[in-house]
């Protein structure tokens, strides 16, 4: 006999204690349990409203595939983070007319370019439990046979679900496999830049201030999203019309201050906090580590193939950036897991876990579960350098290659058959990125980083080599630096015509092409699926097992009156807290906004504390209207709030207690980056940019008093 199932009664668990408000990344349809936490908080809106995806204010905050952003206007307006619209930004740039360094305001529709192929608007309007659909031919079942009849149940929800023209449609697992969710989101296809700051305002400090406090930066931009004129989401057209959204957020123009409500709406990606001991103590003590050395290397290779080149370094100035901040990131988490003791205290709180199971009725079977999962994972480690190091070989034009190969071998199949990521759904994000790359690659640059990854995989362990991939790319470096070289020399694949036509051939064509990269990525397919097969069957079992890891873990939180709530898992999520001061360490203590004096003292006129002349000007005459703070007599800048972020909030609209817009969450203190693993309320903070200082910078320093008008806002 097995424990009773406690997911399902969610309800008991949010019962059983009051939640932290400053704690959780809830589901929309668990927030009207939360109504008297939510009361309590400061909330002034009706929490059932929030449950509700088709009404304001959840229906206007949308995903943008790794970013979060909202729409602001009835004409399709959307904000998010500068960060989150560089690549867009980037893609419209040249060395001569470089729109990161200048910044860009399109003074009237007609002069939005587009944000380029790949780029979507995901709008969610639908989130349904499918839990009994998604498991009823699973259960019995182990291993690859589990993997697959879950898989196959997900396809077949989500290919019924796209019926529904123009929506995209995917299965999240909630609990680690316990619940399964249909998510139905609009695709909007068709998005265009309409304003960017300057570099130095929307990213000013850079990677010295990544991650810290006080902030003083700038971040954020406004996309459109477009359709067709029969109001259907539709591909770039320049007759296309702007799309009108279900609703729209309104823009606060009241003062924010310590102690205010707030609340973030958003697609936070993924959060680890339910996962094993064991898994704590590999990030801490290998993988983070790792991550550091590898990121590292690899920026410092990026940099030198692009030096000088300014061309190059346009390319290559998203990847650069993204690059970077995964590197601070895990840096700062790897401190702060190490300074809150996370392997010892989890260890110690999963130990306790297990000796209050073996104490309830019928835990004989979970522990049986629970043991042959840790079984699992422990094998994994076994490859794990491997496992690591070889998605780094799928990316530019080699990954555009193996995507080809891929895709053509998919196609022989009937389409629900196929591999998730290359059913037909796919192909238009797939022909989105082949278009795509042509405007962040160069053969040299992406030479040099694989280099440098074939470097570290020649020193792998034996046992973890490929034969394959030691076929195409040699034993050593030296063999590996010749073989890039003839590859890259005896390809046409960086011509996009190549890349498309490749994308229609199939895959007897491809076989037979004597394209260099295409031979390439055919010899390699055979391990790849070789890996795949191995990922799955392993995928299967933990799918299988770890619904008991998180019976035992949920049954024994309730014992301890405390909240729940899944791992993120980049659906859309609810934080609750309110604007907080932060006091990291003795001695020092941290407002919770920041000025635009604080710009002037960082200023050095040097990259990246280079601060724009028009806004020193405008600092310096200080004619701030109404988006003066009323106590601090200035501009305000950033705020910080005790909310439960990571990353994939990025761009996430922060709300008031009335549910408008006061700001755009762009970033954590460095002391929080561990959060996605271990929240500690004491250092959590999330950083967000100030909607007052967004209005006055349209309003008086990079003026776009059109884009005022449209959100309703006063031009001064």
């Amino acid at each position: 006999m097995r424990l009773r199932p406690v997911i399902p009664t969610l309800a008991l668990a949010l019962a059983a204690g009051a939640a932290q408000a400053d704690e959780g990344m809830w589901m929309p349809s668990q927030l009207p349990q939360l109504a008297k936490e939510l009361k309590a908080a400061g909330f002034k809106g009706n929490p059932a409203d929030l449950a509700d995806l088709t009404r304001h204010p959840m229906s206007a905050v949308v995903s943008l595939g790794g970013c979060t952003a909202s729409f602001v206007s009835p004409q399709g307006l959307v904000v998010t983070n500068h960060h989150c619209a560089l690549g867009a930004i980037q893609l419209n740039s040249t060395a001569e007319r470089n729109l990161i360094d200048d910044g860009f305001i399109a003074a009237r529709m007609a002069d939005e370019p587009s944000a380029g192929p790949a780029a979507r608007v995901w709008v969610t309007v639908g989130f349904d439990n499918v839990t009994d659909r998604i498991l009823a031919d699973a259960r019995g079942k182990t291993g690859r046979a589990y993997y697959d009849a879950v898989e196959s149940a997900q396809k077949a929800a989500v290919a019924a679900c796209e019926q529904d023209a123009g929506h995209r449609c995917s299965v999240a697992s909630m609990y680690y496999g316990r619940e399964y969710y249909l998510i139905k989101q609009l695709e909007l296809k068709d998005i265009r830049l309409v304003y960017a700051p300057p570099r130095a305002i929307g990213n000013y400090g850079d990677e010295i201030d990544n991650f810290m406090w006080p902030r003083h930066t700038g971040d954020f931009t406004f996309y459109r999203a477009y359709v067709g004129k029969d109001g259907k989401p539709a591909a770039y057209r320049p007759d296309n019309v702007p799309y009108a959204p279900p609703a729209h957020l309104t823009v606060s123009t009241a003062p924010v201050k310590a102690g205010d409500f707030a609340m973030v709406a958003g697609y936070p990606g993924v959060t680890f906090r339910h996962r094993t001991a064991s898994e704590f103590a590999n990030q801490i003590e290998w993988l983070l580590p790792t991550r550091i050395e590898v990121v590292g290397g690899l920026i410092k290779t990026i940099e030198a193939a692009t030096a000088g080149d300014k061309a190059k370094e346009v390319l290559y100035a998203s990847t650069v950036a993204g690059q970077k901040n995964t590197l601070k990131r895990a840096q700062g988490e790897l401190d702060g897991l190490r300074r809150s003791d996370a392997v010892r205290v989890r260890a110690a709180d999963e130990a306790a876990m297990l000796a209050w199971l073996a104490k309830q009725p019928g835990a004989a079977a979970v522990q049986a579960d629970i043991r042959a999962m840790q079984a699992q994972l422990d094998a994994a480690e076994a490859n794990r350098q491997r496992d690591f190091l070889l998605p780094f070989l799928r990316s530019g034009l080699l990954g555009s290659a193996i995507t080809l190969q891929r895709l053509a071998l998919e196609r022989g199949k009937p389409d629900a058959q196929r591999e998730s990521g290359y059913q037909q759904r796919d192909e238009a994000l797939i022909e989105g990125g082949l278009k795509q790359l042509q405007r962040r690659y160069h053969p040299d640059v992406e030479k040099a980083v694989l280099a440098y990854v074939l470097k570290r995989y020649a020193a792998l362990p034996a046992a973890q080599r490929v034969p394959e991939f030691d076929a195409v790319f040699g034993g050593d470096e030296a063999q590996a630096k010749a073989r890039l070289d003839a590859l890259y020399a005896g390809t046409k694949l960086g011509n996009e015509g190549e890349r498309l036509a490749a994308m229609k051939a199939d895959a007897k064509t491809l076989a037979a092409s004597d394209d260099t990269l295409l031979q390439a990525a055919a010899t390699l397919q055979p391990a790849l699926l070789r890996l795949e097969e191995e990922g799955k069957q392993r995928s299967g079992e933990l799918m299988r097992l770890r619904p008991a890891y998180m019976q035992a873990l949920v049954g024994f939180r309730q014992s301890q009156g405390k909240a729940v709530y899944p791992d993120a898992n980049s659906t859309l999520r609810v934080s609750y807290g309110k604007v907080s001061p932060l006091s990291p360490r003795d001695g020092m203590d941290y407002r919770p906004l920041t000025t635009v004096a604080g710009i002037v003292e960082k200023n050095t006129g040097v990259e990246p504390f280079d601060a724009p002349k028009p806004l020193l000007d405008a600092i310096a005459k200080g004619d701030f209207g109404s988006t003066a703070d009323p106590t601090l007599k200035t501009q305000t800048v950033d705020f910080m709030t005790n909310l439960d972020t990571t990353g994939g909030n990025s761009g996430s609209p922060v709300l008031d207690a009335n549910g408008k817009l006061i700001g755009l969450n762009f970033d954590s203190n460095w002391e929080a980056v561990s959060a996605s693993w271990m929240f500690d309320p004491r250092y959590k903070r999330a950083i967000h940019v100030d909607m007052r200082y967004l209005r006055w910078l349209l309003a008086k320093v990079y003026p776009a008093p059109h884009l005022l008008q449209e959100m309703g806002l006063p031009a001064e």
